[in-house]
């Protein structure tokens, strides 16, 4: 635990229910979130090459996300004069910050997959599914 450098509360505990580290951990944890930010560790993108790195996120979704990251600091938005407008996604320092975490994170995911779903995928990975 940390000492909120805010003073709002007394510290920082993302198991106490009203801190508001949960918002910002819920935000990590979201897959498109670290899919993003794995995404633009290797430099600005438009939303377009966004989409199509990201297979099966809708733009919908991904406007979401990228908006909530925009908001949170981790992520500038870019709008170049142009017709149409061009507009870029690149992670701030502080999205570069969690990039490497959440780098580790995927990293693991694609090597233990098989040890987590075991021999018979179909039915092992419906069990991860929410």
């Amino acid at each position: 635990m940390e000492a909120c450098p805010t003073g709002t509360h007394d510290v920082h505990n993302v198991y106490a229910a009203q801190c508001p580290c949960r918002a910002l951990l819920e935000l990590l944890a979201n897959k498109w979130t670290a899919l993003a930010i794995g995404a633009l560790e290797a430099g600005p993108m438009r939303f377009g090459a966004l989409k199509q790195l990201l297979a099966g996120v809708s733009p919908k979704v991904l406007t979401q996300t990228l908006r909530r990251l925009e908001d949170s600091g981790m992520v500038a938005r870019t709008v170049y004069p142009a017709v149409p407008a061009h507009v870029e996604y690149e992670l701030t320092a502080l999205g570069r910050s969690v990039s490497e975490p959440l780098r580790g994170l995927r990293v693991w995911v694609e090597h233990h997959l098989d040890d987590v779903v075991g021999e018979n995928r179909d039915r092992d990975l419906t069990l991860l599914e929410s």
